[in-house]
């Protein structure tokens, strides 16, 4: 839509503000709204926003050793193509940002125009990414100054069907009308934990749908007197909850899916193996984008179904890297592998970015995987697993950082200044809570993510 149609539009939905939406480092989602009587300006010249905030940890102070501060400023100018009225807050509006520079450049800190780049690299060798973050979260209560779960429901049980139908009903009502299409639902393995996964969509938009889903499914649970929280491990005593990344990869025209051939035992074509190779040889540093929180390392332990090592496997649940089995009225066109090491408090442009330069690396370089792994990797011994070179994840955030630090593929593909500045603010997440206890850990992930 032009901005005229698009303000035309708010206008006659009765729309007063439009959220200016981003994600930053810590994988806060942040914005600034535009009345809708400044709405047509601010999205031919954005709405100041300063270079600072990129600089900000998720517990809002800024890293100690931050290049940024409270000089300099960017413009958030939105994307046209992502307006939507929100549902359950029918006087406002949404839509995402790029992060320009004054002279209309775009900034270098700007998460959206990395995985920009990352889209184009893969057009450059006529590949297109289709993505979708499938999300765990947990619906609870308040009560005695914390949260408790809104049931005790079993993994997959009716029982968690009927306690949740009707925010669950309204959840999915909401994300429809913002145009993602639900897919699946159901009861996880936590109490009062859901699954609710919606469809794939090219890269950019599936980050940008990711940013739209966790926003809806607060605010929705929110308007039902609950609290949802997608933070990877909100119940110290529960089931971790994933934001497992799946993702396809096409020619440039979105005719073939190139992960797919016949003659291979396993339906994979070398692209495939080599793009599965790409990111299993990343994974240390890659965690760091994509299970970036001193939180989500909790989630990552070994014989849960969250995956812990550098493994790969065909429906393998305990693999760091699945390839699903594929859906009979669509063979080809359902092709897609999963990376189980990714949850909700990642920024998804970062994420998806980052994976999608691992995997490119992998095609480029046309490594390959080695055989699938048919067991949980956890109980194989270490000979073997040194023997097919299967490595433990990164135990703590402080390591995984590390590792990101020495990977040079993943930190040319960020760039020097996001790279930088992203280690900074995640290193001073991880040392404050380092001073804290697992309470004030739990307590400050919960309502974040």
């Amino acid at each position: 839509m032009t901005t005229d149609e698009i303000v035309a539009l708010a206008k006659d939905r009765g729309v007063q503000l439009v959220r200016f939406l981003y994600c930053d480092n810590g994988g806060v989602i942040r914005g600034k709204s535009a009345h809708i009587g400044q709405l047509a300006r601010r999205m031919e010249s954005g709405i100041g926003l300063v270079k600072g905030m990129q600089s900000f940890t998720s517990l809002d102070f800024l890293a100690p050793d931050a290049t940024y501060g409270p000089v300099g400023e960017i413009r958030l100018v939105p994307d046209p193509d992502t307006f939507v009225v929100l549902p359950y807050a029918p006087r406002s509006g949404q839509m995402m940002v790029n992060m320009v520079e004054l002279d209309h450049s775009p900034w270098a800190l700007d998460p959206r125009a990395f995985i920009q780049r990352m889209v184009a690299r893969a057009g450059d060798k006529d590949l297109a990414f289709d993505a979708a973050f499938e999300n765990e979260f947990y619906l609870a209560i308040r009560a005695d100054g914390g949260y408790v779960p809104v049931d005790r429901s079993l993994c997959v049980s009716a029982i968690g069907m009927e306690s949740t139908e009707p925010v669950i009903q309204d959840i999915i009502e909401a994300l429809t009308d913002q145009g993602l299409t639900v897919e699946l639902s159901h009861p996880e393995l936590g109490w009062g934990q859901q699954e609710l996964s919606i469809r794939h969509a090219p890269a950019l938009r599936a980050a940008d749908n990711q940013i739209t889903y966790r926003q809806t499914v607060r605010a929705v649970a929110g308007q039902h007197d609950l609290v949802a929280s997608l933070a990877p491990k909100p119940f110290a005593n529960q089931a971790g909850s994933g934001a497992h990344l799946h993702w396809s990869i096409w020619d440039a025209a979105h005719a073939t899916n190139r992960l797919t051939d016949s003659q291979d035992p396993n339906g994979l074509s070398s692209l495939a193996r080599s793009a599965i190779a790409g990111v299993l040889t990343h994974l240390p540093g890659l965690l760091a984008l994509t299970t970036p929180s001193v939180n989500s390392f909790r989630r990552l332990q070994p014989h849960y179904w969250s995956s812990a090592y550098t493994a790969w496997g065909i429906e393998n649940r305990e693999a760091a890297v699945r390839v699903p089995s594929r859906y009979w009225d669509d063979d080809e066109g359902s092709a897609n592998l999963e990376l189980k090491a990714s949850d909700a408090s990642a920024n998804p442009y970062i994420a998806l970015g980052g994976l999608i330069a691992a995997a490119m690396d992998g095609i480029e370089r046309e490594l390959d995987p080695g055989e699938p792994v048919d067991v949980d990797p956890g109980n194989l011994d270490e000979d073997e697993r040194k023997r097919r070179g299967i490595r433990r994840f990164p135990e703590t955030a402080q390591e995984a950082l590390d590792a990101l630090e020495g990977d040079a593929v993943l930190v040319g593909a960020l760039g020097e200044p996001l790279a930088t500045e992203y280690l900074k603010v995640r290193r001073a997440e991880a040392a404050a809570y380092a001073e804290h206890d697992e309470a004030f850990e739990l307590e400050n992930h919960f309502f974040k993510y």
